[in-house]
């Protein structure tokens, strides 16, 4: 959800928002300095027999960890680092704090994308929460089952346009840590979360869950704020919500759920496009993220054809409508698919150093209620493996 404190310090001081920007041949100078990064994951929270709970005994254990919108649901998130090592050292630090304060109320923290039941997942009281209920109407019962990864990069003066046509582009990389092949409890496809959100929770709402095409000025992305946040509002009316009250609670850079923003209120773009990944997963997407988005300090940027390629000197996307084809891809298909392989690998990703959880499943038939909860007691230690593995590391 759109909530979130600590990326508040990626706003450098009076940094102007340039009008009109377009995508541009020549870098733009940002003296030097690395271009900082901060990641959010969410969690869902069981006992110690595999059951959903209240994830409420668990955010005073770090800085960082938050109540998301649905009750078993825990966020983690950083503060903007300037490097990977930065980056992990603190996402592991938090996240292993808030795992001793679940081991000592006989809790975890699953890293699935979905929770692999058909119950309820409860929202929290919260007026904005139910004014969003009541204009997506039924499907927004798939929305509460859906746990991501975001990552931020902070803008490069000049280039926000840039910054997000980029990501936009690299939006199949969300095929890299697809982490769930079961809607609710039945089987559906390696990006099952992806496939909920964007083609089933805001089903019939212009401008909301898919991805936006690429821009070519920030008046125009400006634009589809406003389009978006009139479109929530007249669902919202549509559903018995006074204008007053949506207005009082919505403003246009928070009324959209998009795989890529751009936001004015941290100074960063955002890719929301991943599941929730084990943490070392996190990391090393968020690395790789920058370090494509960062070459654009060094590289000419393009929009050209339906191949895209990343060189010493050219950076060049795929025309959007390839993008959307790699994109069902990622999502029906998973990293399996040797299309999204050849282009994520084209585009400077490091394939090998990823394992998405989604392809560990036989995902063939319904899970029972015992099934899932001995998945989740099975993943909840994965992600205590993956922090142990990174401590022993630092001490060697």
């Amino acid at each position: 959800m759109e909530t979130g404190t600590e990326i508040d310090s990626l706003r450098p001081p009076d940094r102007p928002r340039p009008k009109g920007a377009q995508i541009r041949t020549e870098p733009t100078v940002t003296g030097g300095d690395p271009m900082r990064r901060s990641v959010e994951v969410e969690y869902w929270v069981i006992d110690d027999e595999g059951r959903l709970i209240d994830a409420g005994g668990l955010v005073d254990a770090s800085p960082g960890a938050e109540r998301e919108f649905v009750e078993p649901l825990l966020e983690i998130k950083t503060t903007p680092c300037e490097t990977t090592g930065e980056l992990r050292a603190e996402l592991f630090e938090r996240v292993e704090a808030v795992v001793r304060r679940a081991d000592e109320l006989d809790q975890g923290l699953v890293p699935l994308a979905t929770p692999m039941t058909e119950q309820e997942i409860e929202q929290l009281p919260s007026e904005r929460t139910e004014i969003q209920r009541r204009a997506v109407g039924d499907s927004f019962d798939c929305v509460r089952c859906c746990a991501g990864t975001h990552v931020h990069l902070e803008q490069l003066p000049g280039r926000e346009v840039d910054q997000l046509n980029v990501l936009t582009a690299l939006d199949p990389a969300l095929a890299l840590v697809n982490s769930s092949p079961y809607a609710g409890h039945t089987p559906s496809v390696p990006g099952a979360r992806s496939k909920l959100y964007r083609r089933s929770a805001y089903e019939g709402i212009d401008y909301q869950g898919e991805l936006w095409p690429y821009l070519d000025a920030i008046g125009e992305w400006e634009r589809r704020l406003e389009a978006g946040y009139e479109s929530f509002a007249e669902a919202a009316e549509r559903a018995g919500v006074d204008r007053a009250s949506f207005e009082s609670t919505f403003d246009p850079e928070g009324t959209v759920w998009v795989p890529v923003k751009l936001r004015e209120t941290f100074s960063t773009v955002e890719w929301r496009s991943p599941d929730t990944a084990l943490p070392s997963q996190a990391v090393k997407l968020a690395e790789d993220l920058a370090g494509i988005v960062g070459r654009l300090e060094d590289v000419d940027l393009r929009i050209d054809g339906e191949v895209g390629v990343s060189t010493d000197g050219t950076l060049v996307l795929p025309e959007f409508e390839t993008i959307r084809s790699h994109v069902d891809a990622a999502i029906g298909e998973g990293i399996e698919s040797a299309a999204v392989r050849a282009y994520l690998d084209r585009m400077g990703f490091e394939i090998g150093a990823y394992d998405p959880i989604a392809h560990e499943f036989d995902a063939e038939r319904e899970l029972t209620p015992a099934e899932a909860r001995r998945i989740r007691l099975e993943y909840a230690d994965r992600l205590e493996s993956d922090i142990r593995r990174a401590t022993v590391a630092e001490t060697d």
